[in-house]
């Protein structure tokens, strides 16, 4: 760790925000801007796959390292969760307080970071702000990171349209795009050697399965999931599956399928690829199946058919690579038909990405930079009639 007060904080609790934010890094560095970042959430919990080393190995300054998971994913669990991510990052800004703190999407533990942040009077730069997900608790986590940040970096005008009308003033309110794809434009592939050598998995024409708890469905997660385990074994590919989130039932939803992939020979269970391995996977996947914010954002930049089960994407823009479909078994077996037909992997293949051109962390830069030097503070007024 640096002990140090770096100018600019950013919070990354996941491998997923992590790959996310790597064009970000990449471009605040280019603009000799100071930063470093607080690791937290999921990165050091042993169940996710410790992947606090994937920081280590990008030889990113660290400012501080925070526990703020307890080992439940019961709804009590996830609050108690949220409380002590407060907690951690509050004693964390009494000893290293940046000027700017960046958090990223919509996810318990970045609101944490930014609600720690509101007594500090630190100004907070969100990403991903004003996209909809009604099926999952992250909606509302995401709208309320909005009013509790001074800087916004969208990955669409109509994400920039939903800020501006929650009375966000639109100097503050920048469409950057989504910087997941700039990474997709810039990533080296892992050979099929790697990818056999340490996640095991077959070198193609495989599902690839990202499937997260809809945490505002009636159904269990563990339920879902056995209905979706039931359609990929109608389909008769070879399935990929992945780690869940530590959201409620998070866990119990990824033990389900570990000891699926256990008692299988067509299916792998791989906790956590880490950024490169699991674009790499989505590069060479047949279908992707399940309910994750990167078959909505990041697939399309890989041409990847995409088959999007129940409501936790509801409301988010789709690109053409996408089929929506019911959370029964019928339905998804349909969906995957219908995206392994030829006709469609043709059109998923040339669909235009809705979420940007792969030059966001520029913009991103560019508008801290901005930010830092205009110094505004934390006031912000809330601008009534944004037309």
């Amino acid at each position: 760790m640096t002990g140090a007060r770096p100018r600019i904080g950013v919070v990354t609790t996941s491998r997923a925000d992590f790959g996310i934010y790597r064009a970000v890094f990449d471009a605040l560095k280019a603009r000799g801007l100071d930063f470093g970042v607080y690791v937290a959430g999921m990165h050091a919990a042993p169940e996710f796959g410790r992947t606090e080393t994937e920081i280590t190995r990008a030889g990113l300054p660290v400012i501080d390292r925070l526990e703020t998971l307890i080992a439940s994913d019961t709804e009590s669990g996830v609050a108690a969760s949220i409380g002590l991510g407060v907690s951690a990052f509050g004693y964390s800004f009494t000893r290293f307080k940046p000027e700017l703190l960046i958090v990223l999407g919509d996810r318990f533990e970045m609101h944490a970071a930014a609600l720690a942040a509101l007594p500090f009077r630190i100004p907070v730069a969100h990403i991903h702000g004003g996209e909809e997900t009604e099926g999952a608790i992250d909606n509302a986590l995401r709208h309320s990171m909005t009013k509790l940040s001074h800087l916004h970096f969208c990955s669409t005008e109509l994400s920039a349209r939903r800020l501006r009308a929650m009375g966000e003033p639109s100097d503050r309110v920048i469409v950057s795009g989504a910087p997941a794809l700039d990474a997709i434009q810039t990533s080296s592939p892992l050979s099929a050697e790697e990818m056999a050598e340490r996640f095991s998995v077959p070198a193609g024409d495989y599902v690839l399965v990202t499937f997260h708890p809809e945490t505002l469905a009636e159904d269990g997660a563990v339920e879902a999931a056995d209905t979706l385990l039931g359609a990929l074994d109608r389909f008769g590919a070879p399935v990929v599956l992945t780690g869940s989130n530590a959201d409620p039932a998070g866990r119990a939803l990824s033990a389900r399928f570990r000891d699926h992939a256990a008692g299988s020979d067509a299916a792998v269970f791989v906790e956590s690829f880490g950024a490169p391995g699991y674009y790499t996977a989505m590069r060479r996947a047949r279908v992707m199946v399940g309910n994750s914010s990167s078959g909505i954002i990041e697939a399309a930049g890989f041409g990847l058919p995409v088959v999007n089960i129940g409501d936790r994407q509801k409301g988010r823009e789709r690109s053409a690579n996408t089929i929506d479909v019911a959370a029964t078994p019928d339905a998804i077996l349909d969906g995957l038909r219908r995206a392994d037909d030829a006709a469609f992997r043709a059109r998923a293949r040339t669909a235009d990405n809705v979420y940007g051109d792969g030059e966001t962390g520029p913009r991103i830069a560019a508008g801290v930079e901005a930010f830092l030097q205009a110094a505004p503070g934390v006031r912000k007024r809330f601008v009534l009639d944004p037309s």
